[in-house]
């Protein structure tokens, strides 16, 4: 059957999906594809439950917005559809009723986020509570898998504790959240793939944790198409990967080689932007079999519109985000404080404010992304800013008037994103 919205899945092709906030985005993602895109499928429709709420926007308006503006612009090779951080059956059923093809199961409320920081006694402890919803220890406890890197992996006996007390819930849901997506598909006879998240925790995925995960979601019939562990180094929101860039190289070719002989899956990098100096790194270990999630950093592009258009919405923006932040920023991992960045008020020139908030790609080192804390504060803030009574249509008019300049700098900035992952695409191959 043919997916009503003209959306199909992508498989193991390397792919990079554009998320959209204001749904104007489109043409200059588009662009960028054409620009640098070479071998990487396109995910256009794109968007988390948790974003839809924030923005006020419906599954079908993002469906609508994203695939229209791509035909309008030309585009017409394939195109996937994400439907990001699931976690209910209700959520399926939004999106796949609008004909998304990619569902990424977020079981992230089932992880116990403390687990890595148990001593023993505590982790036995914490199994012992739930014990009785774990029914696969001794099919692990006391195994050795070897890696092609030469790699491994041990499942002793507490790695597997740990992995059950933290996982534990987290499989059960994704594994029944599986189950409901391919029971809605098989009713409708459209295709779909899932894609699993587990990259919201504050520790690194082990690779003992990645092989229990991936290989009982497996066994269990999800159909896997790629896995986001939390890679080691930080990853935080609106800027670039902070962390020991040799020290990834090794964790990404462990992982990856994990990823093609226990499936083979991809991995998926979340959160995917601005993080333009691993993406080489990414795209060579894995030999182009990644998915990279963008989201947010479309939105700082808009912003970037209104800094150059129209100067004094852009520091009421500020002003307002910067009031909002403390509270927007509680479900997002960063590190930004407000006195990080100037007020606008004691910044003179509007360039100098785009800088602090916003930075200049042509004053960012090649192969390097942003690094700015002034970002992170308009990042966090994005729902508070869009629903705002005054802001909201005042962006988005900014934006629709200017829509040339949104598409050029949206063009530029992915441009710059998907050069390094064909560069290391390229290197693999």
């Amino acid at each position: 059957m043919t997916n009503p919205s003209g959306c199909v899945t992508l498989g193991l092709q390397a792919s990079f999906g554009f998320g959209d906030r204001m749904g104007l985005a489109t043409p200059g993602h588009v662009e960028s594809m054409r620009r640098a895109g070479k071998g990487i499928g396109a995910i256009y429709p794109q968007q988390s439950i948790r974003e839809m709420t924030r923005t006020k926007r419906t599954a079908q308006q993002v469906m609508d917005d994203a695939m229209n503006a791509a035909r309008k612009s030309g585009w017409t090779d394939p195109i996937g559809a994400d439907a990001d951080h699931l976690k209910t059956p209700a959520d399926v059923d939004v999106t796949a009723a609008v004909g998304f093809t990619f569902f990424t199961i977020d079981p992230s409320d089932g992880v116990d986020a403390h687990a890595d920081d148990y001593d023993e006694a505590q982790l036995r402890e914490k199994f012992a509570a739930v014990e009785s919803d774990i029914h696969w220890l001794a099919d692990y406890k006391g195994r050795s898998v070897g890696l092609s890197t030469g790699t491994t992996i041990e499942l002793t006996e507490e790695a597997c504790l740990r992995a059950a007390v933290k996982y534990g819930g987290a499989i059960n849901h994704a594994l029944a959240m599986s189950d409901y997506i391919a029971k809605v598909h098989a009713e409708s006879g459209n295709d779909f793939e899932i894609e699993l998240s587990v990259d919201e925790t504050e520790q690194p995925t082990t690779l003992a944790e990645h092989y229990i995960i991936a290989d009982l979601c497996l066994k269990g019939g999800m159909k896997l198409v790629s896995l986001a562990p939390r890679f080691i180094g930080d990853f935080e929101k609106g800027v670039d990967f902070k962390g020991d860039l040799a020290a990834l190289d090794v964790s990404l070719a462990d992982h990856s080689a994990l990823a093609k002989e226990l499936g083979p899956y991809k991995l998926s990098l979340h959160s995917g932007s601005d993080k333009v100096s691993m993406y080489e790194s990414l795209a060579r270990a894995t030999g182009g079999m990644f998915h990279v999630k963008t989201a947010g950093t479309s939105y700082l592009e808009a912003i970037r519109v209104v800094a150059r258009h129209d100067e004094a919405l852009f520091r009421e923006i500020i002003d307002f985000a910067r009031d909002r932040y403390p509270t927007d920023k509680a479900t997002y991992h960063v590190s930004a404080t407000n006195e990080m960045a100037p007020a606008p008020a004691d910044v003179a020139s509007v360039e100098e404010l785009e800088r602090e908030y916003l930075e200049f790609w042509s004053e960012v080192p090649e192969g390097k992304g942003f690094t700015k804390p002034g970002r992170q504060i308009l990042h966090c803030t994005f729902g508070s800013v869009l629903t705002h009574e005054k802001f909201g249509p005042l962006v988005r008019s900014v934006v629709e008037t200017h829509i040339d300049t949104f598409t050029e700098v949206l063009a530029d900035h992915f441009e710059r994103h998907l050069r390094p992952l064909v560069r290391g695409m390229e290197a693999a191959s």
